[in-house]
């Protein structure tokens, strides 16, 4: 763990070389007190002690065959719109570009971090001017003095980082900012995510307006029958009255679905980052949305698949790193400083062998008593870092139960989305046939109204059926991960 000793330090002669060689011998024989007790600072990450499932509860058979989502996992509903827009939020969105403004922060942070592992050097040089007074002690006077002095030296300084000290500051620094990439991916994926859900949320919108429209005009069209009957005089009051109201009832829908559908446009726009004005949906109907299969494959492999996984382990490894760090502040910190440079009152003679000066020291600090500051931090440390553990396992455990929620919700839905078919299609039927009766005058307006409110909840319900469905296949690219895969700008380096 001893890291290379690099010194500038200007001079020349036997006593500099003299003076080097001390400093060697300095630095061997720390090196020799230190070499055996630098073991005791290695870190490891803490087992998580999980159990990964060979399965998911909520899928027929898991196969490693199975491939992950795509990155591009929306093409797989076939909407050229809904691909423009994912394409436009990935590259505008403002929570992503605040996401990378964040890792970029985390990035120099850890450059700066990572000064520590290397020497200091400055250069300096200076110009002194100074006078002396013209009066003696006994009065007399004389013309003073003028002193004119010139300088040019370097200095430099080094920690020797014999317990890692350093070296864990910097890792810790650089699994932070793994952390704010691992992070922009967990708010890239949400953003795509609640793009897809609107996009559905619209078209959802749009198809119940449609079905609201038709509902009105099949309640005029019963309500142009009744009132044929009761100007035949086989209607009464009452039965125009109670048509009446179904068709207001019906119109009275259509202003929330048409809310939602704004609100839903708007949400898009603030996602793709424009004003609402700017922003024209088309849209069009669920029913032109394709349905893809999504494979879940393996447990095990949702520990790479998921961003905020990976981002709960970059943390946890950067507290692992901050405890090595808070253990090292019990140990000795070494500093090495140098100077050395030339001094001379003529600045024709300043870089002359006489004109040559150094200084070289080697210190030792050892914490002797600070009142529990450093055994409360190493505390404090070992806390958080037991504390993201749990965070880490909570993480695990949670994605496993997202696949299985998103499994379940698809698979229940699919099944309701089949009998809302068929109650969409047998309350069709006996619309039809009380329409028919009316119309001969054979039918109970009482069984009228009860069909045609029947047919107009089901084929809402069937909407609001698809929807859900859909939803619930968003739900599951999101917990797999989206497929997404770490990807790193460049290299993370606190040097």
């Amino acid at each position: 763990m001893t890291q290379p000793v690099a010194m500038a330090v200007i001079g020349t002669g036997p006593a500099l070389m003299t003076a080097g060689k001390r400093l060697a011998r300095f630095v061997a024989v720390f090196g020799c007190l230190v070499s055996s007790a630098g073991c005791i600072l290695t870190r490891d990450l803490p087992d998580p002690a999980l159990e990964i499932p060979e399965g998911y509860k909520a899928a027929k058979q898991s196969k490693a065959a199975d491939a992950p989502p795509t990155l591009d996992w929306w093409r797989g509903f076939r909407s050229r719109e809904l691909t423009g827009l994912m394409e436009e939020a990935q590259t505008v969105n403002l929570d992503i570009a605040a996401a990378t403004a964040r890792f970029r922060q985390a990035d120099a942070q850890a450059r700066i971090t990572g000064a520590t592992l290397l020497p200091a050097l400055n250069g300096n040089g200076s110009e002194t001017y100074s006078r002396t007074s013209g009066s003696s002690s006994s009065g007399l006077t004389n013309g003073g003095r003028e002193v004119v002095n010139y300088s040019a030296s370097f200095s430099a300084s080094y920690e020797l980082d014999f317990w890692g000290k350093n070296r864990d500051a910097a890792q810790a620094a650089e699994e932070t900012a793994n952390a704010n990439r691992f992070d922009r991916d967990v708010v890239a994926l949400t953003t795509l995510t609640t793009v897809a859900n609107a996009y559905f949320q619209v078209l959802a919108a749009q198809d119940r307006i449609r079905v609201a429209q038709r509902n009105i005009a099949s309640a005029e069209r019963i309500l142009n029958a009744i009132k044929d009957r009761f100007r035949a005089g086989t209607g009464n009051d009452l039965d125009v009255a109670q048509q009446e109201s179904v068709l207001a009832n019906q119109r009275a829908q259509v202003p929330p679905l048409r809310q939602t559908l704004d609100q839903n446009i708007n949400a898009l726009a603030t996602l793709v980052s424009r004003p609402p004005e700017a922003v024209r949906v088309t849209g069009g109907s669920l029913d032109q949305i394709a349905s893809p299969r999504v494979t879940p494959g393996l447990p095990s492999e949702l520990l790479t698949q998921r961003p905020d996984i990976r981002r709960q382990e970059a943390q946890l490894a950067s507290a692992t790193a901050n405890v090595g760090n808070a253990r090292a502040q019990f140990f000795p910190s070494i500093q090495l400083t140098g100077q050395g440079g030339y001094q001379s009152a003529a600045l024709t003679s300043l870089f002359q062998p006489h004109a040559a000066f150094f200084s070289m020291v080697g210190s030792l600090t050892q914490p002797i008593f600070d009142g529990g500051r450093i055994l409360g931090n190493f505390e404090l440390t070992k806390a958080r870092q037991d504390e993201l553990l749990q965070v880490y396992r909570k993480t695990v455990v949670q994605a496993f139960a997202d696949v299985d929620n998103a499994l379940y919700s698809i698979r229940q839905t699919t099944e309701r989305l089949r009998l809302q078919r068929e109650v969409v299609g047998a309350s069709r039927r006996a619309f039809q046939l009380a329409e028919q009766q009316l119309r001969a005058g054979t039918a109970d307006i009482v069984t009228v109204l009860n069909t045609q409110t029947t047919l107009f909840q089901a084929e809402d319900l069937l909407t609001q059926a698809q929807l859900a469905r859909f939803l619930a296949i968003v739900s599951l690219y999101q917990a797999l991960g989206g497929g997404w895969e770490p990807r790193m700008e460049r290299p993370v380096d606190a040097l």
